[in-house]
């Protein structure tokens, strides 16, 4: 059984969402989201559809750890627009996918409020802890360096599905659906949608290689030993 959680709407704490429901406004919360984890078998796979515009950080942290936490495998699925709030809660998966048509933004924390030049110098270092916070959880995905991803933060970055799949923000471009049911009028069998699927990542991952490849010919020379990581990493070793 594969248990089932839409982010969909803004990201808002429990008393909040109430208030999203009573208007029938969409949302998604952390007892939303627990409600769905405890219903059935601990180990059932989960399948989160993420398409938000973000919200309350620490409504997504709570999400995003309950996630991780979780003894299930857990695979994300970003269908339109991961911002914010919501970016956070996507790279809470064992498998993340990415529409060809999704984006992913990242930005820094912003609070709203007032009070004299202490109280706003102790709220920037309070929203420079959250920032790093957050980079922390696209640090653990990507493995890029905090530094690297709290400059994208500060830039207010839009990631198309490509560069989601280059910089490790996501695993996978959903190039079909594989659960979509394959009907035929012929003798033969058709090739399954998931066949289909791991051709296409398998080619998208061999273009990327071959580029690097292509890269590391053009580069100035390097010591033998430079070389011979790399030529481990790429999976080849010299011939004698």
């Amino acid at each position: 059984m594969t248990k089932t959680i839409d982010i969909k709407g803004t990201v808002v704490d429990d008393e909040t969402a109430a208030f999203y429901s009573f208007f029938g406004i969409p949302s998604a919360s952390p007892s939303a989201v627990a409600q769905i984890l405890n219903d059935g078998d601990d180990d059932d796979d989960v399948e989160v559809n993420v398409a938000s515009n973000g919200g309350d950080v620490f409504s997504a942290s709570e999400i995003y750890t309950m996630l991780r936490q979780s003894k299930a495998n857990v695979t994300v699925n970003i269908q339109g627009l991961a911002a914010s709030a919501a970016s956070v809660i996507a790279m809470a998966g064992n498998k993340v996918n990415i529409s060809p048509t999704a984006q992913l933004m990242i930005h820094q924390a912003a609070s709203y409020g007032g009070g004299n030049k202490d109280d706003l110098a102790h709220e920037i270092n309070v929203l420079d802890g959250i920032d790093k916070s957050i980079a922390s959880a696209y640090e653990s995905k990507t493995g890029m360096s905090q530094g690297d991803l709290l400059n994208l933060m500060a830039q207010e970055t839009w990631i198309g599905a490509q560069e989601a799949v280059d910089k490790g923000f996501a695993d996978e471009i959903m190039f079909v659906d594989e659960k979509q049911a394959a009907f035929s009028n012929a003798t033969a069998n058709i090739v399954p949608k998931s066949a289909v699927n791991k051709l296409l990542n398998l080619l998208n991952k061999s273009e990327k290689t071959a580029k690097l490849e292509n890269e590391v010919k053009n580069s100035q020379p390097t010591s033998d030993l430079k070389q011979s990581k790399l030529a481990i990493l790429l999976g080849k070793t010299k011939e004698k």
